[in-house]
């Protein structure tokens, strides 16, 4: 299996603008990021972003940078440009790591790797885990999937799914296994140059969900448990302060 990993980064963060050059324990989070995703087994990692400070940063570590336009409305779009500047063939596997996420686990990105190579009928991977509380389930901002016996997505939501139709709203039942998704992707080169095309379906409208764009086009998502549970990427200044709290401790 052959793959590579494409890092979007982007400097104008409305909530934590400069986000990957924010210094974590000596290290920028770009930095962080990079070093993760070298440690799984793509065969080239790459940096794509708009902004000079962030290249200059990368390149200062030794990283391949893609310079893309800052007109992106996505990262899914900044990855395809990426992708079409690395001359990459029609069916090799991209995968997307996202630069806030600093402790993102090399298994994982392995994993959905190996999954789209394995799967043919499938344009795209992503994974899911386990929810265990009631208050996550029930919370607009996890996102909810649901996949068929062949593991392939039916449907990704905001909303709770599947409903207990016949247990009490507010708790968790048991007996129903409820899935979060986690937001890291493999796709095959020549279906982002398929998305790029597309226009906003009115399922991503609603939800505001990139990946119903391509269930709306009758593709296929590919979804599987995660092996390792990543930990949550940084949004904010409290979340940086989390990651830098952890890295810190495992210095120690």
């Amino acid at each position: 299996m052959s793959f590579t990993v494409i890092i979007p980064a982007r400097y104008g963060s409305t909530r934590l603008p400069g986000k990957p050059l924010k210094d974590i324990a000596g290290q920028t989070m770009i930095e962080r990021v990079y070093r993760q995703a070298c440690l799984s087994e793509a065969k080239k990692v790459v940096i794509a972003t708009d902004d000079e400070r962030i290249a200059a940063a990368a390149k200062s570590f030794g990283a391949e940078v893609c310079m893309t336009r800052s007109d992106h409305e996505s990262g899914t779009d900044r990855l395809q440009e990426a992708a079409a500047q690395l001359s990459l063939a029609e069916n090799d596997i991209v995968v997307n790591v996202q630069g806030d996420e600093p402790l993102v686990p090399p298994t994982v990105i392995n994993q959905v790797a190996a999954n789209l190579a394995a799967n043919p009928v499938a344009d795209m991977s992503t994974l899911s885990n386990r929810i265990e509380h009631a208050t996550e389930f029930y919370d607009p901002n996890c996102v909810k999937v649901i996949a068929d016996i062949n593991g392939l997505a039916l449907y990704f939501s905001r909303a709770p799914i599947p409903f207990p139709r016949d247990e009490n709203r507010g708790e968790l039942p048991s007996s129903m296994t409820a899935q979060r998704h986690i937001g890291i992707y493999g796709y095959r080169s020549r279906f982002l140059n398929d998305f790029v095309q597309w226009p906003i379906s009115p399922l991503e409208a609603s939800e505001k969900l990139e990946q119903l764009r391509a269930m709306w086009q009758g593709r296929k998502i590919h979804v599987e448990q995660a092996c390792e549970l990543p930990p949550a990427g940084v949004d904010t200044a409290e979340d940086l302060q989390r990651v830098i709290d952890i890295v810190v401790a495992q210095q120690c």
